[in-house]
């Protein structure tokens, strides 16, 4: 290989070009309202037990990608109406952490079948469907941003009214039925919102590396405090960094910017896993009293 290939396969010397440019400035802003997005709801997924709906509902949005790509319709549209239809549905069949666990195992079984089929089907949109995997951050257009916008607006004014209730429904459900909440309700209001999120974090990373951006940010701040309003807040702060960092080492070094996104989200709750281990190591032990 010649130095040159080596150079463009590489480090990018104009990278802060790159950086500058529109389709960047698209990216930067599509990725942080996501990263905003995700680390809303990565609270409650979190203390919901939910990682593995979120998982999933990443990969029951596959075939809604590629069916639309079958009959000619916008990608997003899949994605949001399988999402949709997959949330409802194992948010009507798993009100409880347990119900959910084979609601929701069930329900991306048949659907990953399904994206199968329609892949196999859809020979012209190879390049489509690797998107859908991986994630094309770098390909969001204006009309992108704007539907994104919308989504993230619906987020959050569903969140503001129904925080309090949820948080309490996902904390304990038992009590909170006991109690005249609508435990049932509620968790198909969250799965439906988590949906709306997924949609638009699929554009981000990926199916494929999904959990990293949904669900790591939140695990990582919920190492160092449990406080709502602060896992929030740590967590919407990791998602950007990793967006922002992602999206920059992707300019220097010519090379996709998904990887780079999960890597620093990565790297962060590896730090915090180590910082959290070290204080535990070396707190200081409680004298026994006589």
């Amino acid at each position: 290989m010649s130095v040159t290939n080596q150079i463009a396969a590489g480090f990018e010397p104009e990278w802060i070009d790159v950086v500058t440019s529109t389709f960047m400035r698209n990216a930067f802003l599509g990725g942080t309202v996501v990263a905003l997005a995700s680390g809303l709801i990565g609270y409650f997924v979190i203390i919901r037990s939910s990682a593995f709906a979120a998982h999933a509902l990443a990969h029951i949005g596959f075939p809604g990608a590629t069916g639309a790509l079958l009959v000619g319709a916008p990608i997003s549209l899949g994605l949001l109406v399988f999402c949709a239809v997959g949330g409802l549905v194992i948010g009507v069949l798993g009100d409880r952490a347990s119900q959910r666990e084979v609601a929701t195992g069930t329900v991306l079984a048949f659907a990953s079948g399904l994206g199968i089929l329609f892949a196999s089907l859809a020979t012209q949109g190879a390049a489509t469907v690797t998107s859908v995997l991986f994630g094309n951050l770098l390909a969001i257009k204006t009309s992108e941003l704007v539907l994104f916008a919308g989504l993230m607006f619906a987020l959050v004014a569903a969140i503001a009214v129904v925080f309090r209730p949820l948080r309490f429904a996902s904390l304990d459900p038992l009590v909170a039925e006991a109690k005249g909440l609508p435990v049932r309700t509620l968790s198909i209001v969250f799965m439906l919102l988590l949906a709306l999120v997924i949609t638009m974090a699929v554009q981000v990373v990926g199916t494929l590396l999904l959990f990293g951006l949904v669900v790591t940010p939140a695990a990582t701040a919920f190492m160092v405090t449990a406080r709502p309003a602060a896992v929030i807040a740590i967590g919407s702060l990791i998602s950007i960094a990793s967006v922002w960092f992602g999206l920059t080492l992707s300019a220097m070094f010519n090379l996709p910017p998904s990887f780079f996104v999960i890597a620093v989200a990565t790297l962060a709750w590896l730090a915090g896993w180590l910082i959290t281990r070290r204080s535990r190591t070396v707190a200081p032990a409680v004298p026994a009293h006589s």
